[in-house]
């Protein structure tokens, strides 16, 4: 079926001499005798093709051509010119004409021309519809994307989630050992009359009740989602605060606590209380880590350190000699209820430091190597500053 057609030129016996070729051709053949007729045309019957004179009084073609284009950018415009007008018809071109045809018009010229306009209607409805297709198999593709990976977060979810049960039940049985082992010795104690039985009981009771309450207090920490109550604070005084609280058992197991404070470290607004938590965690699993094989490290020392960097950062810096770790148990430090001491810790340390840290909007790093030692830092970003030091 012939596309519909909008002939618009100003001398009437082109209009029907060329309207009657055309429809004999079987276009459908609308007829306008200047442009302003003929852009009411187009908008009224939306003709997918328009011959146009160049050379009319009011609006003239090269006017019809860009308004048409403006109005319907796949609408194939075909410009009818004398012999005089090849400079404008030339210049249609560069308007996104589709053809031009000079006068006296010839029906071998005219219909050359409609079939490339025809033509090109044909790729650019082909055109449109691959776009489409592509569109929807775009969507499809992505929707099915979407899919996979929503399945994929419920699988790990489901994963995490076995893992945790796992490790928190893991974590509960060795609490529970220890209790029974305490009750134990109380019973003990009371059969034999025997204080001792009954002190070394009590006592083991009483750090397996404190580790079900550190569990308690870190689980209930690393689930919930909190923003750091932030305060201006210098992270020096934080850490002398931690070193005067450690410094009386690091002498009674024989460990140097060293500090290594910059002292232009100023005032930085963050949250103390988190601060204190995750610098506990370093120092002591430090502490640990020179201390848990006895006699193995000859000369154990531990180094805190504050440091202002450069771009408005700060590093805490935690540094020990102990035992070390290697690249193996290094890749699971951070992860949920795994630890290094057995039945002692209850592998939800670092993973709330470095929780704490992530809430701050910084990152904690660590090198280790076995027996030479590990380096855990912590990187904070300054948001505001107040005063000085």
């Amino acid at each position: 079926m012939k596309p519909k057609l909008l002939l618009i030129d100003d001398e009437e016996g082109i209009r029907k001499i060329l309207g009657l070729s055309l429809r004999d051709a079987g276009y459908e053949v609308i007829t306008a005798a200047d442009g302003k007729q003929g852009l009411e045309y187009l908008q009224q019957e939306n003709p997918l093709i328009v011959l146009t004179d160049i050379k009319m009084p009011g609006l003239d073609g090269m006017e019809v051509l860009q308004r048409i284009k403006s109005m319907g950018p796949d609408t194939e415009v075909i410009m009818l010119t004398g012999h005089g007008d090849m400079d404008l018809a030339i210049k249609s071109l560069q308007l996104e004409a589709s053809d031009f045809i000079t006068k006296p018009i010839q029906e071998e010229a005219l219909f050359r021309a409609l079939r490339r306009a025809e033509e090109k209607l044909a790729w650019k409805r082909l055109s449109k519809r691959y776009k489409e297709d592509l569109q929807i198999q775009v969507k499809e593709a992505t929707d099915q994307i979407l899919r996979m990976q929503k399945e994929l977060l419920q699988a790990e979810r489901l994963a995490a989630t076995g893992e945790t049960v796992a490790g928190l039940a893991h974590a509960i049985k060795n609490i529970l050992s220890g209790l029974k082992g305490g009750r134990y010795l109380v019973n003990q104690g009371f059969e034999r009359n025997d204080i001792k039985y009954l002190k070394d009981g009590w006592a083991m009771v009483e750090r397996n009740i404190e580790k079900i309450s550190g569990l308690t207090k870190d689980l209930l920490t690393f689930c919930r989602e909190r923003e750091p109550e932030r305060e201006p604070v210098n992270p020096n005084d934080l850490i002398r605060e931690l070193f005067n609280l450690f410094q009386a058992q690091c002498q009674q197991q024989g460990v140097l606590l060293i500090l290594d404070l910059d002292e232009e470290m100023g005032m930085v607004n963050l949250d103390p209380k988190g601060l204190l938590e995750v610098l506990t965690n370093l120092i002591g699993n430090a502490l640990d880590a020179c201390t848990l094989e006895e006699g193995v490290i000859q000369k154990p020392e531990i180094t805190i350190r504050s440091n202002r960097l450069p771009g408005k950062k700060i590093l805490l810096e935690v540094k020990d000699n102990g035992m070390g770790i290697d690249r193996e148990v290094g890749q699971k430090i951070f992860n949920i209820f795994f630890s290094t001491k057995g039945s002692r810790g209850t592998g939800l340390g670092l993973l709330l430091s470095r929780k704490i840290v992530q809430e701050h909007g910084g990152e904690i790093l660590f090198h280790s190597e076995p027996r030479k030692g590990s380096v855990f830092q912590v990187i904070l970003p300054i948001l505001e500053e107040s005063g000085g030091s």
